[in-house]
C-alpha cells in the first residue's frame, strides 16, 4: 500500500490504474459468505456505447453494490449484454455494405458468422466504458444473451410454454418497419407530431339515396376498407345502419356498422374501418367479424388486393394516385392541414405500418393476473411506490405478446414445418422429425425450420434465472441459483416497466416459482440542462466518457453532426455546440460525474443534467484531496491504533457529527435517496470536516499541550479514514487513492478500502458528546460572526483586532473563558474584553444574547463607514417598506395563498431586525 500522495488532484493519473487493480484482485466477485445481496444489470445492447441513461443507473447500482460489499454481504452484481437483434443486424449490414457485401448475398449462415466476428472484434466497447465509470460488477460471470447457457434457457422456455398451450402462431396486426421488414415492439416506435392533411371523402350508398363523408389522414388505406362506422346513438345515421356503401375506386360494397368507438363530435361522425391497417380498426373488425384485407407487401408497396391500376406502387405514390382519382370522380370533398402523431421506427426513422402478418405470440391473460398479484401482495415492491399504478394499468390492459421477429440474428424459433404446413415445436430437429414421423407415419419426413427469431425482450425476460444456469441443475448449483434468486433490487427506467420488469416478474414466477427481485427502483429520465430530452437529432447528447476524460470542441462537433438521420440539421447543431462548449468539455473524472448523478437522483421523473454541477463536484474532490494533504502533512511520522480518545471539544464535536452522518447514510441507502445521501456527505465533508474541523484543529496542533496535539492528529486521521469509507460507494476512485495514504497511519492492513467495513450508527455506540457539540456550534457562530465583520470592513486577514463583548449568559461567559485561545487564533484577536458601558464606534454582531463589537479606530475610515451604513440602511428600509405595503393591502392578504402571506410577514420581521441592528451600529459612529 502506497503512502505517497501527489501534490494536486488529477483523476487521470489514478482512476484507470485503480480499476485495473480492483478487477485483477477479484474484489468484485461474491465472497461466498454472508447474506446475499444481488443486482441484475439491465443488459445493454452489445452494439451500443455508454450513454447518460446508462451512466445514471450504473452509478446508482454501483453505489449500492459497493455499500453492501463493505457491509459484509455476499454481493453479486450480475453483468451481461444483450444481442440486440435489430440494432446488431443494422450495424453489421452497414459494415458489410462498405465491403461490397450484402446480408442476402452471404445467406443466413454466412451473415450470422459475420455477426459473431463483429461481436468479437468490437462488440464489447460498452463493457470497457462501464469499467471507466467504475462499475464494480463480477465480469467473470458476465453473460451474453446468445451464450450457450442463455440460449438453452430460451429454448427450454419456448418449448415449455408451447407444450403448456401458452405460445401459439396466429395472424395479428403488428408494428411493421417496411425498411427492416420485421415486426417491432411499441418501445421501438417513436410517435412525433408532424404536419399532415385530413382528407374528407364521399362514400355513396349502394342504393344511390345519399352519401356518407369520412375523413382520413391515410387515404391510400381506403383500398382495404371493409366497413364504414357510426355511433349507435347518433340519430343522424340510425336509418343507415345495416345498409351498404360503394367503396370509391373499387367494385366492392361494404356495410355501415354501429360501434361505440366512434366519436360523434369529431368530423362528420362517420369513420372508415380498415382492420388490416389500423390498430383500433382491428379491434372493431374483431368485434364485428369484418374481413381483413392487407393491401401492402412487406416493403409497403401495394399488392394484388387493390385494383389493378394501383398495384406495385409505393404507399405514398399510391396515395397521390388515389387522391387524383377521387378528385377526378368528384368524391374528394375537402383537404385541410392537420397535425397528427406519426409513428416512426427508432432505428430507421421510417413511418411504421400497422401490418397484418403471421407471428408467434404468448398468451398473456393468466400471466398478467399472477404478475399483478405478486406486486399487489408486496412480494415485489416499487420505489417510489406510485409506479405500481403504471404497472397495474399495463397489466390490466395487456394484449398477447408478439415474440417473433423477421431477422436472422437472434434465437431462432424452434419450430419446424412439414410440406403441408403442420408445425412441430421441439428442442432440436431430431425431436421435430420424430414428432412428424409419428404424426404422418413417415420414416424420413422433410422439414424446414421457421426463419424467424425471437425478439430480444423474450430472452431478457428470462435474465433473472438464465444467468444462473436454469434449466441445467448442475449449472444452477455452480452459479448459486438457490442463493441469488430473488435478487435484491432492480434499478431501471420507467419506460420499460412493462417491456422488461413485468415480463421478468411473470416468467420468473412461472418457471421457478420465485419472484425475480424484491425491490424495483425506478429512476427518472436524464434530460439536458434546459429540460430537453437528449437525442442525437437535437444535438444535445452528452457522452459520459467525454465528461470523464474530456473532449475537444472539434471532436465534439464531429461526434454530434456525424451520422444524423437528417444531415441538413448539422449546421444548426454545430452552431449550438460551439456556443455551449467554446472550449470543448474538460476532463472532470469519473468521481465528479458519479457524485453529480447521485446528487440529482431524487425520486422524480425528470433529471436536468448540468455540467456546472460536475464542475462543482470536481471541486469537491479537490477539496477532499487538499484536506487529506493537510492531515498527512500534520501527521508525518505519527502512527495510531484503535479509536481516538478525544482531548478537545473540537474532537468531540466532529466525532459526534461523524456518528450522525453515518446514521443518515444508512437511512438514505435503505430508502434509495441518493440525493439526500450525497447532500448529507457533501455538507459533512466540505463544511464540517474540511473547513471547520481542519480550522479548529490548528490551535491544538500549534499549541503547547502535547496530549491535545497528539489526540487531534489521531482524530484527524480517524475521521478522514471514516469519511473516505462513507464516500467510497459514490466516489470510489479518489477515496481509494487517498485512503491508501491514510490507512497505514492507523495500522490498517487491508489492501483496499473496498474491503473495509462501511461505517454504521452502531459503530459509535456509547459515544455521547452532546455538550461538546453544543459548545462548538457556539464557537462556530462566534467565529463566523467575527469573520463576517472583518469581511464587511475589508480588514486584512493578517491584522489583529480587539473584541468587545456585552451581555450574554453565564454560559456565554464560561465559553468565552474556555475558548479564548481558539477565538484569538482563528480570528486574529489581540484582546477579548467584556464591557458594561456603551462601546466606542464599532462594527457589531450578535450570537444569541451576546453582542460582539470590533472597535473601528485604526481599522477603517470612519466617514466612509458611516456612508456605507447610511447606504445600507436606505436599502434595507426600502425593502422593509415594500413588505409593509404588501401586508397593508387587503387584496394581497385576502387573495394570496396563506403560505405566501406568512412568508411576507417573515420578510418584514427580518428586514425590521436588520434595520434596527444597522441603526444601532450607525448610532455608535
Amino acid at each position: 500500500m502506497s503512502n505517497a500522495l501527489a501534490s494536486s488532484y488529477d483523476p487521470t493519473t489514478f482512476e484507470s490504474r485503480l480499476y485495473q487493480e480492483w478487477e485483477n484482485s477479484g474484489v468484485f466477485q461474491p465472497r461466498g459468505e454472508g447474506e446475499p445481496y444481488v443486482i441484475l444489470l439491465p443488459p445493454p445492447n452489445v452494439t451500443g456505447t455508454l450513454h447518460m441513461g446508462h451512466a445514471f443507473q450504473h452509478t446508482l447500482m454501483d453505489s449500492l453494490v459497493r455499500y453492501h460489499r463493505m457491509r459484509g454481504y455476499d454481493t453479486l452484481w450480475q453483468m451481461g449484454t444483450d444481442h440486440a437483434g435489430i440494432a446488431t443486424e443494422m450495424v453489421v449490414a452497414r459494415n458489410l455494405g462498405q465491403q461490397g457485401l450484402t446480408r442476402d448475398g452471404l445467406g443466413r449462415e454466412g451473415f450470422i458468422e459475420k455477426v459473431w466476428e463483429w461481436k468479437q472484434q468490437s462488440g464489447n466497447i460498452i463493457e470497457r466504458q462501464m469499467r471507466r465509470l467504475g462499475t464494480s460488477g463480477d465480469w467473470t460471470r458476465s453473460v451474453f444473451t446468445m451464450d450457450p447457457m442463455a440460449a438453452d434457457a430460451v429454448l427450454e422456455a419456448f418449448v415449455k410454454l408451447h407444450e403448456q398451450g401458452l405460445i401459439y402462431r396466429g395472424q395479428r396486426l403488428v408494428n411493421w418497419d417496411p425498411v427492416l421488414k420485421t415486426a417491432i415492439s411499441d418501445l421501438e416506435v417513436v410517435n412525433e407530431e408532424e404536419d399532415g392533411h385530413l382528407w374528407s371523402i364521399s362514400y355513396p350508398l349502394a342504393d344511390g339515396s345519399e352519401s356518407l363523408v369520412v375523413a382520413t389522414t391515410r387515404p391510400e388505406t381506403m383500398l382495404g376498407d371493409t366497413a364504414v362506422m357510426v355511433h349507435p346513438d347518433d340519430e343522424r345515421y340510425a336509418h343507415l345502419i345495416g345498409k351498404t356503401v360503394k367503396l370509391p375506386l373499387t367494385d366492392r360494397e361494404i356495410p355501415v356498422i354501429a360501434d361505440a368507438y366512434v366519436d360523434r363530435e369529431f368530423g362528420t361522425g362517420v369513420v372508415k374501418v380498415t382492420p388490416a391497417h389500423d390498430f383500433n380498426d382491428y379491434q372493431v373488425g374483431q368485434r364485428h367479424k369484418l374481413p381483413m384485407i392487407n393491401i401492402f407487401t412487406p416493403d409497403a408497396v401495394t399488392n394484388d388486393n387493390v385494383p389493378e391500376q394501383y398495384r406495385g406502387l409505393d404507399r405514398y405514390v399510391a396515395r397521390k394516385a388515389v387522391l387524383a382519382d377521387l378528385e377526378a370522380a368528384g368524391l374528394l370533398v375537402e383537404t385541410k392541414p392537420h397535425k397528427l402523431q406519426v409513428p416512426r421506427g427508432d432505428r430507421t426513422n421510417q413511418v411504421i405500418e400497422p401490418y397484418l402478418t403471421d407471428q408467434w405470440f404468448v398468451q398473456m391473460d393468466g400471466f398478467a393476473k399472477r404478475g399483478l398479484e405478486l406486486v399487489e401482495s408486496g412480494e415485489v415492491k416499487f420505489v417510489p411506490p406510485n409506479w405500481i399504478n403504471t404497472y397495474r394499468h399495463w397489466m390490466e390492459n395487456i394484449q398477447d405478446w408478439c415474440i417473433s421477429r423477421q431477422l436472422w440474428w437472434g434465437h431462432r424459433i424452434p419450430a419446424w414445418y412439414d410440406e403441408v404446413g403442420n408445425i412441430y415445436v421441439a428442442r432440436n430437429e431430431v425431436d421435430a422429425l420424430a414428432q412428424a414421423a409419428a404424426k404422418n407415419g413417415e420414416l424420413k419426413p422433410t422439414l424446414r425450420q421457421d426463419n424467424d427469431v425471437l425478439e430480444t425482450w423474450f430472452s431478457s425476460a428470462l435474465w433473472p434465472f438464465s444467468t444462473l444456469g436454469w434449466p441445467n441443475a448442475e449449472l444452477m448449483q455452480q452459479r448459486g441459483f438457490d442463493k441469488y434468486v430473488p435478487s435484491s433490487v432492480l434499478v431501471t427506467g420507467f419506460d420499460i416497466i412493462f417491456f422488461w420488469v413485468a415480463r421478468m416478474i411473470m416468467t420468473t414466477d412461472h418457471f421457478t416459482g420465485r419472484v425475480p427481485f424484491k425491490d424495483v427502483y425506478i429512476t427518472g429520465l436524464i434530460r439536458d440542462a434546459h429540460g430537453q430530452k437528449m437525442s442525437k437529432s437535437k444535438g444535445n447528447v452528452l457522452d459520459p466518457i467525454d465528461i470523464i476524460d474530456g473532449i475537444s470542441l472539434e471532436d465534439l462537433v464531429a461526434k454530434r453532426t456525424t451520422g444524423l438521420m437528417k444531415p441538413q440539421d448539422a449546421p444548426k447543431i454545430e452552431k449550438a455546440t460551439r456556443k455551449e462548449f467554446p472550449e470543448g468539455i474538460p476532463a472532470f473524472g469519473a468521481d465528479a460525474l458519479r457524485f453529480t448523478i447521485s446528487a440529482l437522483a431524487g425520486h422524480g421523473r425528470d433529471i436536468k443534467f448540468d455540467l456546472g454541477r460536475a464542475e462543482g463536484y470536481k471541486n469537491f474532490c479537490n477539496k477532499l484531496w487538499n484536506a487529506s494533504r493537510f492531515v498527512l502533512m500534520n501527521t508525518e511520522g505519527a502512527n495510531f491504533n484503535g479509536a481516538p480518545q478525544p482531548q478537545t471539544d473540537a474532537e468531540r464535536w466532529i466525532l459526534s457529527r461523524l456518528a450522525k452522518v453515518a446514521a443518515e447514510a444508512e437511512t438514505h441507502f435503505a430508502s434509495y435517496r441518493f440525493d439526500l445521501l450525497a447532500q448529507s456527505l457533501y455538507e459533512f465533508a466540505w463544511n464540517e470536516f474540511c473547513d471547520w474541523f481542519v480550522e479548529l484543529a490548528k490551535p491544538a496542533l500549534n499549541g503547547a499541550d502535547r496530549a491535545a496535539a497528539d489526540s487531534t492528529r489521531h482524530t484527524l486521521l480517524h475521521v478522514l479514514e471514516t469519511l473516505l469509507r462513507l464516500l467510497h460507494p459514490l466516489i470510489p476512485f479518489v477515496t481509494e487513492e487517498l485512503w491508501r495514504s491514510v490507512a497505514p497511519k492507523l495500522g490498517i492492513v487491508e489492501a483496499t478500502i473496498s474491503l473495509r467495513p462501511y461505517p454504521q450508527a452502531g459503530d459509535f455506540a456509547g459515544q455521547d458528546f452532546a455538550t461538546a457539540e453544543a459548545d462548538i456550534e457556539w464557537l462556530k457562530a462566534m467565529v463566523s460572526a467575527l469573520r463576517r465583520i472583518r469581511s464587511e470592513l475589508g480588514v486584512s486577514p493578517m491584522k489583529t483586532v480587539t473584541l468587545l463583548l456585552q451581555g450574554g449568559s453565564a454560559n456565554d461567559a464560561a465559553r468565552i473563558e474556555r475558548y479564548a485561545a481558539q477565538l484569538k487564533f482563528l480570528n486574529r484577536l489581540d484582546t477579548i474584553e467584556a464591557i458594561a458601558t456603551e462601546p466606542p464606534p464599532a462594527a457589531a454582531g450578535i450570537v444569541g444574547d451576546l453582542k460582539l463589537f470590533v472597535p473601528l479606530a485604526g481599522l477603517v475610515d470612519l466617514d466612509a463607514e458611516r456612508a456605507r451604513l447610511d447606504k445600507e440602511l436606505k436599502r434595507v428600509e426600502g425593502e422593509r417598506a415594500k413588505s409593509e405595503n404588501k401586508l397593508a393591502s387587503e387584496t394581497f392578504v385576502q387573495n394570496a395563498p396563506a403560505a405566501v402571506v406568512e412568508q411576507e410577514r417573515q420578510r418584514l420581521a427580518d428586514w425590521t431586525a436588520q434595520r434596527e441592528a444597522l441603526a444601532a451600529q450607525r448610532a455608535r459612529l
